[in-house]
């Protein structure tokens, strides 16, 4: 009867050469149990996978269970999703209640986005600076400097909130946004989207401290701002739409010092040339971003750059430095920049950028995070001292030339 049911050859009679004594005595026995069951050997294969498995203990088959439904549902994600606990430090917990999911939604606790908002402000202003006529004083560059960083904070927030409005639906399969305020509905998107306008509002406020011309330089980034959140159900390539929003003050320094761009070749070639370095940095930002939800977004339907080039990703993180820095180096160039801005801003951008591609692990989330925090620092900050220094050096120049007897 053994014969019959194994025939040699088979991959059981392999099975049954190798166990141990004993074990043949239990492998006959399971056969009579399966034979009961099914004519088939299928039916005893089945039994045989039966017994194995009661063999194995309660806890460790749950324990498998849920790292299936783990798998299934997100490899990022816990097979139950964490409930929502109200914030007990930083900023969020000082606030009253009620106004905790306001502040959440315009990620006040979180002013990562608010720099490199901010950065390409500061970036044109100093460049700006000692194209004015006259220069630019360290007062007047002080004062125009506050007024971009508080549009950047408020503007900054308007764009979260649009963009969680767009997500709404998408942010609760996504476990780092499912605890957003309008997505666990803290708040209602009628209530968000009021906030919005007074959001809105209070950027326009400021915007109106500006020279005239500034405000129609901005108004055509309320477009882009709205766009965004729409690009990653389209395209692959959303950074790029968020690159030109964001990077849309590194040509709001020139009109906000009195620079005419559309009268000075030299100043409009420079804003322009600046402009697109800051979208190539802003598009390489977010490729290290996007890798914090990856897999998260696969399963929302949401497309990004980081998916499309997952494989290659640090070659494209590359590939962006070099423009950067290339495109960053023309625009002091037809700035008339000198050499403090090319070692420090230039040099400093390329060593900062290619020592975070060099270290950041994709693959894990906080890191991800920390080079995206740390980068804005490091990168941004290289780049403004540089700016910085070689704007004092001419106007001290300037202050000089002005002061000999002619």
């Amino acid at each position: 009867m053994t014969y019959r049911l194994m025939a040699r050859g088979s991959p059981r009679w392999a099975i049954h050469k190798q166990m141990p004594k004993g074990f043949p005595s239990l492998f006959k026995h399971l056969d009579t149990v399966a034979r009961s069951r099914s004519h088939t050997s299928l039916g005893a294969s089945t039994a045989l996978s039966s017994t194995e498995s009661s063999h194995i203990p309660s806890s460790h088959l749950a324990t498998n269970h849920r790292r299936r439904t783990h798998t299934i549902e997100s490899p990022s994600s816990p097979a139950i999703p964490a409930p929502y606990s109200p914030p007990t430090s930083g900023i969020l917990s000082y606030l009253p209640t009620s106004w905790v999911p306001y502040g959440e939604l315009i990620r006040i606790d979180k002013p990562t986005g608010t720099y490199y908002l901010f950065f390409p402000c500061l970036f044109s202003t100093l460049m700006a600076a000692p194209l004015a006529t006259p220069t630019s004083s360290p007062l007047t560059v002080l004062g125009t400097t506050a007024l971009f960083f508080s549009g950047a904070l408020i503007m900054r927030g308007a764009g979260c909130s649009i963009n969680d409005l767009w997500d709404r639906n998408l942010d609760p399969s996504v476990t780092r946004t499912r605890h957003r305020p309008i997505a666990r509905g803290a708040l209602t998107p009628l209530a968000a989207l009021t906030f919005t306008g007074a959001q809105l509002l209070t950027g326009l406020a400021v915007l109106l401290q500006f020279p005239t011309s500034c405000f129609f330089w901005a108004t055509p980034s309320l477009l882009l701002v709205a766009s965004y959140p729409l690009a990653k159900r389209v395209t692959y390539y959303p950074q790029f739409v968020l690159g030109l929003t964001f990077s849309w003050g590194a040509m709001m320094g020139f009109p906000a010092l009195g620079v005419d761009l559309l009268a000075d070749g030299a100043a409009l070639t420079a804003a322009g040339l600046l402009y697109a370095s800051n979208v190539a940095w802003t598009v390489l930002y977010d490729m290290v971003y996007a890798h914090m939800d990856i897999r998260d977004d696969v399963k929302a339907g949401i497309k990004s750059i980081a998916l499309k080039h997952d494989a290659d990703t640090k070659k494209v993180l590359s590939g962006l430095a070099v423009v950067q820095v290339g495109l960053l180096g023309a625009a002091g160039v037809a700035a008339g920049a000198g050499p403090v801005f090319f070692v420090g801003s230039c040099g400093g951008a390329a060593l900062t950028l290619g020592w975070m591609i060099k270290k950041v692990n994709l693959k894990n989330v906080k890191d991800c995070w920390w080079w995206f925090v740390n980068g804005c620092w490091t990168t941004g900050g290289v780049i403004s001292l540089g700016l910085g220094a070689d704007y004092l050096i001419r106007y001290v120049e300037d202050g000089e030339k002005d002061v000999q007897p002619t």
